[in-house]
This record gives C-alpha cells, sequence and structure tokens, in this order.
C-alpha cells in the first residue's frame, strides 16, 4: 500500500485477498458483520439481585462453551499511520472511521435514502429482486426467480451448465421464457432463460436481445434498447455496470378504464396507445374514446411517429402539371412498352414511343429486344432533326435500364441533349408517354377486335393506330399534332378501316380479275396500301384496290378476343387516367364510298415517321419487277384454334391428318381407357411453312408434340440422357472427306422419334380435333416415343445403336454418335445427328 498510483480495480483486488486473509485469521471485523447482514447484538446477562429488572453488561465476558462468539469481543484492529480515506483522501484512517463520511451516512439514513453501495470493497453489495443487469459479456439469459418463467421445463444435471468468469461451473435447473415488464409499459420477453438456484443477479444478455431483432442505442451513458424504433427499456449505469427495474405486472384490467402511468424515459399515454394499437389513425383512436371504449388522453405525442413515417408514406397527389415544351422538340416524351406474350410477325415483343410534347406528334417502333434502344433512338434523332432542321433538347423517360445504358448517356451528352429522368416509382412525370402507350393499346384492341386474323398482326394495328393518332385533335394542343409539326393540314380521305375486305386486281392475265385480301396498314416509305394475301400468307404493297368496308361493319364477329393482360406481359400501365398530362379525344371515323384506287386518284401524304429497325438476315423481301407488289413476310399459327380460325384452315387441316397417319403407321398409341390413377400427359400442334429457294411455300407440316413440362420424374419417365456430336467431330469428319474427295451423304431420318420404344407407362390426351367421337374420354398409352418427351431422343438414340450394329457398324468409344464399318476396302462412317444421318465412305477400288 505504499505505493498510491494504484487504479481502482487494483485496489478493489488487493482489498478482496486482505479480506479472504482476515476470514482465515481471526473473525470477521464488525464492518464486514453489517455487509453481510447487518450485527447480531446478544443479550445481556441479568444482574443478579431483586426484582425483574436487567442491566446491560458495558463489557460482559465472552462464553467459554456455545457455538459462536459475541461480536463486541473482537478486538478492533489499528489503523496504520500510512492508511488512506477512500472518502476524504486524508492520511491516518480509514473510509469506515472517516468522520466526514460517518456524518453524511448518519443524514442519509435520516433521511430514509438507501445505503446501497455504502461499502465499494464489493461492487453489487445491496440490490432488489426486480433489478436486472444488462450483460454484453453474458450469452444467455439468467433469472433468480422462477415466478416469471413460461413454457418452462427442468433441465437434468449436467444437461446445462453455466460457466463463471472464474471458470466455475453452474448448474442450471430451469428454461423457459422469461417475460419482463418495464415502466414504458412494454414487455420483452427473455427467449430460454437459465434459472439456477445458485445466482444472486438477474442478467440480460446483450447479444440474446440482438439475436431477437432488438437495436441498442447510448444518451448520457445509458444504453437505450429499441425495436421497430420503438424503446422498450433504459439500463443506466450503477458501479460500473448497467442496471434496469422491472415493474411487477397488475393483472386488474378493464375494456373501458385502461389505466396506464407515463414513464419516466417520458412514454405517456398517447404513443403508449399508438403503439399498442397497432399505429393506428388518431381518428380511429378518437373513436374509441368517444364510444367509451379507451380513457380520454391527449393525442400530441404521437404526431412524429417514426415508424408511422416509414410504413404509412405515401405518394404526394400531383396536382400540377409538368414543364411544357414552347417548341418543336423542346422536350421528347420516350418509354418502352412490353414484352408481351404474343409476337409479331416478324418477332417484335416491344415497342417504343416518342412523343413531342408542343405538338404531341408522335413516332412509333417496333423492337424485338430492349438492347435496340439506342440505334432505334439514333434513327429517331436523325429524321426528326433531319425534317425540321431543329435540335432535341431534353429527352423525358423513366428511370428503365434501357434509358440508363451508358451508350445512351455517353451519346445524349455528345449531342447536348438533356436526359430528364423522372423520379423512381412515379409514371405521373412520364405522364404523356404513359398516357400514349394505354391509347394505342386501346386502340389495338378495339381494332383486332373485329378481325379473324392471328393476333400476330397486333403490329399493324399498332402502326395504324399511330398514324391516325397524329391526324386526330388532343385536349392539349390547339390544332391536330400533324399540322403542328408539319405546317400543313392533314388529309383523312385516304383513311379505311382497319382489316376492311379488299378486292385487288389481278397482275396476271390468266388469272382471276380480282382476289381476296384484307387491308392491314400503310408503308411507311411508299405510296399505297398494305395487303394481306392469305393465299399465300404474303403482305404485299398496291395501290388499286376495291374496299369492303361496310362488308366488314355489317358483319357480326367477335374476332380476336385481345384484352391487355393477354396482349401484354409485364407492362404496367401506372399512370391514371385522371392525373395524366395528356387525354387523346377518339378519332375521327370518315367512311368513303366504294370506289378503285387509281393512281392518279388522292395519295397519301408521306408519314414523317422512320422505318422500323430492320435486320437483313431476319427479314427477307422479295421485289415484284413491275414494282406494285412486295412480299414482306410469312406467318404461322400458333395453336390449333388459330390454325383452324385463319384462311389456311384446310391446308393445316391436310398436314395435321398427315402427322396422324404417320403415328398410325408407326403404332405410336393404343387408346384406353381412362382411370382416375393415370397421370395425364398433355399436348399442342406445332405448324411450320416450308418454302423453296424463292421464298413460296411447298409444304404445309403440322407436328404432334406433347408436353413433357407436365411429366413427373419417377412415374412416366426415368432416364433422359442422350448423346449428342459434338460439332468438332463432324467439322473433322467433313474436313477429312473433302481434302480426299470421300463421298458425303446426308439422309433425313422422317418421323425419328416414333421409332423410339418407351419403357414407361405414358397416358397422353387425344389430339385436338381428332377426338374420338364413341371414346371422347379415352386416352392414348403411347407406346412409342413421340416429340416432346422428356425420354424421346434417349429412346430414339437407343433404337438407332441396336439397328445399325446389326449391320455390323461398331461404336466409337470416344465420340457415341460416330459409327464406323470396314468391308474390303470400303470403309464408312455414320454420325448421328438428332433426326438425320450424314455417311461419309471411301472405296479404295475407286
Amino acid at each position: 500500500m505504499n505505493n498510491l498510483e494504484k487504479t481502482r480495480m487494483e485496489l478493489h483486488g488487493m482489498l478482496k485477498t486482505a479480506e479472504s486473509n482476515m476470514a482465515k485469521s481471526k473473525p470477521a471485523a464488525p464492518v464486514l458483520a453489517i455487509r453481510e447482514g447487518g450485527i447480531k447484538k446478544k443479550k445481556a446477562a441479568p444482574v443478579k439481585g431483586k426484582g425483574k429488572g436487567k442491566a446491560i453488561q458495558p463489557n460482559p465476558k465472552p462464553k467459554t462453551k456455545g457455538q459462536g462468539k459475541a461480536q463486541s469481543d473482537i478486538p478492533q484492529s489499528k489503523t496504520p499511520e500510512d492508511a488512506v480515506c477512500f472518502h476524504c483522501k486524508e492520511v491516518g484512517h480509514w473510509r469506515r472511521t472517516c468522520p466526514k463520511y460517518l456524518e453524511e451516512l448518519k443524514k442519509l439514513k435520516a433521511n430514509g435514502a438507501s445505503t446501497s453501495g455504502t461499502y465499494m470493497i464489493e461492487l453489487h453489495s445491496t440490490f432488489t429482486s426486480n433489478s436486472w443487469v444488462l450483460d454484453t459479456g453474458c450469452g444467455t439469459h439468467i433469472c433468480t426467480n422462477v415466478q416469471g418463467l413460461k413454457r418452462s421445463r427442468k433441465v437434468r444435471r449436467g444437461e446445462l451448465d453455466l460457466i463463471m468468469g472464474n471458470k466455475q461451473i453452474v448448474s442450471v435447473d430451469m428454461i423457459g421464457n422469461y417475460e419482463l415488464s418495464f415502466s414504458s409499459g412494454l414487455s420483452v420477453v427473455l427467449i430460454d432463460c437459465c434459472y439456477s438456484a445458485k445466482m444472486a443477479r438477474n442478467i440480460i444478455s446483450f447479444y440474446a436481445l440482438y439475436k431477437d431483432g432488438f437495436d441498442f442505442g447510448f444518451d448520457n451513458g445509458s444504453i437505450l434498447v429499441y425495436k421497430n424504433n420503438v424503446l422498450y427499456f433504459k439500463a443506466n449505469p450503477c458501479h460500473g455496470i448497467y442496471e434496469t427495474s422491472i415493474t411487477v405486472r397488475d393483472n386488474r384490467s378493464s375494456i373501458y378504464n385502461v389505466e396506464s402511468t407515463q414513464s419516466k424515459n417520458g412514454l405517456d399515454k398517447s404513443y403508449l396507445w399508438h403503439c399498442r394499437l397497432g399505429h393506428i389513425s388518431k381518428k380511429r383512436i378518437t373513436k374509441l374514446q368517444s364510444d367509451g371504449i379507451l380513457e380520454s388522453f391527449d393525442h400530441t405525442s404521437n404526431d412524429e411517429c417514426k415508424s408511422c413515417l416509414l410504413g404509412k408514406m405515401t405518394k404526394a397527389p400531383f396536382t400540377g402539371t409538368c414543364e411544357r415544351g414552347k417548341d418543336l422538340l423542346d422536350i421528347v416524351h420516350t418509354d418502352v412498352c412490353g414484352p408481351f406474350r404474343s409476337a409479331t410477325r416478324h418477332g417484335e415483343r416491344y415497342f417504343m414511343t416518342f412523343t413531342d410534347d408542343f405538338s404531341r406528334y408522335g413516332y412509333v417502333y417496333l423492337i424485338k429486344h430492349k438492347s435496340e434502344t439506342i440505334e432505334v433512338f439514333r434513327t429517331f434523332q436523325n429524321e426528326v432533326e433531319n425534317q425540321l432542321n431543329r435540335k432535341i433538347k431534353t429527352l423525358r423517360s423513366d428511370r428503365g435500364g434501357e434509358y440508363l445504358s451508358q451508350e445512351l448517356q455517353d451519346h445524349l451528352r455528345s449531342c447536348g441533349i438533356i436526359a430528364q429522368l423522372t423520379p423512381p416509382r412515379t409514371p405521373q412525370h412520364n405522364g404523356v408517354a404513359e398516357r400514349r402507350n394505354r391509347t394505342l393499346l386501346d386502340m389495338v384492341r378495339s381494332m383486332m377486335s373485329r378481325t379473324a386474323l392471328p393476333i400476330s398482326f397486333w403490329g399493324y394495328a399498332l402502326e395504324t393506330a399511330a398514324r391516325v393518332l397524329n391526324l386526330v385533335p388532343t385536349k392539349k394542343v390547339s390544332k391536330t399534332p400533324s399540322e403542328i409539326w408539319s405546317g400543313e393540314v392533314p388529309s383523312l380521305a385516304y383513311l379505311k378501316v382497319w382489316v376492311a375486305y379488299v378486292r385487288r386486281e389481278a397482275q396476271d392475265k390468266l388469272e382471276p380479275r380480282s382476289e381476296r385480301c384484307y387491308f392491314v396498314g400503310y408503308p411507311t416509305n411508299s405510296f399505297g396500301y398494305l395487303f394481306y394475301k392469305p393465299s399465300e400468307n404474303k403482305v404485299l404493297v398496291a395501290r388499286r384496290a376495291w374496299f369492303l368496308e361496310r362488308e366488314l361493319i355489317s358483319k357480326e364477329t367477335s374476332g380476336s378476343q385481345i384484352d391487355l393482360e393477354e396482349i401484354q406481359e409485364s407492362t404496367s400501365m401506372e399512370t391514371d387516367v385522371g392525373t395524366s398530362s395528356q387525354q387523346v379525344v377518339e378519332p375521327i371515323v370518315v367512311e368513303p364510298q366504294q370506289r378503285v384506287i387509281e393512281e392518279s386518284d388522292i395519295q397519301p401524304p408521306p408519314l414523317r415517321r422512320s422505318d422500323r429497325v430492320r435486320h437483313a438476315p431476319e427479314r427477307y423481301n422479295l421485289l415484284i419487277s413491275d414494282g406494285d407488289d412486295t412480299q414482306v413476310d410469312l406467318d404461322e399459327p400458333s395453336s390449333y384454334q388459330e390454325a383452324m380460325a385463319g384462311p389456311e384452315a384446310a391446308k393445316w387441316k391436310e398436314a395435321m391428318e398427315s402427322e396422324l397417319q404417320s403415328m398410325y403407321d408407326n403404332q405410336v398409341w393404343d387408346l384406353v381407357d381412362h382411370i382416375p390413377i393415370q397421370k395425364i400427359v398433355g399436348h399442342k400442334w406445332v405448324f411450320k411453312k416450308k418454302t423453296d429457294m424463292d421464298g413460296k411455300v411447298h409444304t404445309y407440316k403440322a407436328r404432334l408434340v406433347a408436353k413433357g413440362y407436365t411429366q413427373t420424374h419417377g412415374v412416366d419417365y426415368d432416364e433422359t440422357f442422350s448423346p449428342v456430336t459434338m460439332l468438332k467431330s463432324i467439322r473433322i469428319l467433313i474436313a477429312i472427306a473433302a481434302f480426299h474427295d470421300y463421298e458425303i451423304w446426308q439422309m433425313d431420318v422422317k418421323t425419328a422419334f416414333l421409332s423410339g420404344k418407351l419403357s414407361e407407362d405414358v397416358y397422353m390426351t387425344q389430339p385436338h380435333g381428332f377426338v374420338q367421337s364413341e371414346h371422347p374420354n379415352r386416352v392414348c398409352k403411347l407406346q412409342k416415343s413421340i416429340y416432346g418427351l422428356k425420354q424421346a431422343s434417349r429412346s430414339w438414340n437407343i433404337c438407332f445403336d441396336e439397328k445399325i450394329k446389326e449391320f455390323g457398324f461398331l461404336r466409337s468409344e470416344d465420340e457415341p454418335c460416330v459409327y464406323v464399318r470396314t468391308s474390303g476396302s470400303i470403309v464408312v462412317f455414320l454420325v448421328l445427328t438428332s433426326g438425320s444421318i450424314v455417311a461419309i465412305w471411301l472405296d479404295y477400288n475407286i
């Protein structure tokens, strides 16, 4: 003790050591007896004499017999001269004999204050059963009272132990959930709280609370415990640790008079009940109070509830309008709509729009992928800036990935165009483009509803609708968009009813005078009209025709049932009609008389809109010598219903009958009665047109395909692996054959997959359009594999391998799809590629 430069913890350790040594050598001092529960005074022996009075012996002699000694008989230890008082810091006495400290202690006792923490030899000398320690070094909750445990169970000895800091092992007696009620009015359930009779303090594990989703903060040295931004309790520092106190739960309650005192941390009744009732609004709380269900209190404390701000924040209403362009191309609105379930005849599933804000003149482009956005914008920019001799100043769009690409942003910066992006999830700021998309789709649905043409014609309907919108007025501009854009009043005389029946003049003198077609749109790069010719499945450009519009209008037909959900897959029209910044009136319908459109008649003005982005390898155009007709594309039905509703139903019917005849010849299935426990596989018809080198259709092909995705592993299929020829193997063999001038033949195996036998029981529904009327409920039990089955390729490969080995061919070990046979000077290689065979051979005698 000569060195006074000691920390409190070092002094504490030294004093604890001295205390243990004193306890071993002599009885405890009176001051230590006070720590252990107070001094137990011995009754004085009565004085011999008359009467019943008792006198107190000031210095009674100690007993020689008995179980203990009187505390007053313990000799007082002498105070060393170098002793330092921990209270007044003076030398010569301890704190327990310090006059200043004893005087202060006397005053505290007189005022009724607690003397907890009086003796600092042990930091936690006095505590209550309602006191809990928030410990960051304890991994589990610990309680000293079993009354608060719920759903508890007894723990066998040795099953669960607690390891103390001094490596002492304390056994756990019970484990359960302990509910703590705090002064805030909230409760915390301690999960898996351990009870041990040997523990002296209740402990709340900091780590266990963190795992249960609680958050922590600090305020003036105290630890604040939150969950979902609600303060549950606060642990205050006390003698080097953090303690909190719980309240005893009062079981008395009344639905009409619920009492809740204000918490010490400022949580009043208003906010408390706001949290209890699930953060409901003030109006609902007021209604509960007016009905007498809840007591009256002020509502000022829950005006700024953070939880409500996080969970109930809504979009601000769009009462105003966005900035308008003051001239052409000041602001251009753009958006990409799609993808759609049904592609166009050319495979597009998206369309991209550009709308000038000042005139509301619009462009539309059909695209296959969103990656085409940058190229489409460049095409649009070059055309409009060249036609109007102006520059695009601002491009307004949403935050779609196609508009945030680095390539597009670099292009806009290089051209000096401002990229104006709308805030996230606020399509109202891009209302012009959103409303244009919605109007176009509404018109497409209406136009397609009166025709039996395939859904893939929606691309032509969309382009026609875009042209019409440029010719009709809107509420936002005083003139039509076309007039503001070009400065000329548009003519509506050339407009026709979409998909009206048409009689075209024949180009060949030996052909009939006219043929029936459908009007499907207006060309963008030439005069005339677009006509669909069902007999050849072509879209032609022509100038002469008779339009039979009244025949179409007078004919009642449901047409293609197209709605937004069917035609569209993920387009989200978030803009409401009432909040949109653009509204378009219905198109003006002009009913011209039926007549022949001669070359000298009114010609449609050229549409100021660029061509769609075309890729040469994906679209082939056939130019007619006289320049009147142009072959544009082909089309194939996507379902049995579409094939039967189209103009080529008879040819598709013949193709399906040919496919079924192949099935019957190969004995693919047997019709059996349907049993409820049988797993039934669906099917569909796949249609394909085969053309010659001139692009003319010469074969209509129909294939019956099973819906293999409805099969179940272990029920109607097992193994599906089938070897595939490596491309390098084919290249090597062809290179060798070309170098040595070998013979190369390719053979196509017709209905190859119908040759493979099935080892599993597979049942399929009867083909659409060919259900036997006398047995409509029967199903097809497949004996051979058909296209679409998961094991079809494997079955065909096994069948081919077995048959080809009968002719002496050997299978290559390195390439299982290559077979070789040698016979004298003849060497033959067979390469199996799906449904075809490549034969390469050499005859040394040649």
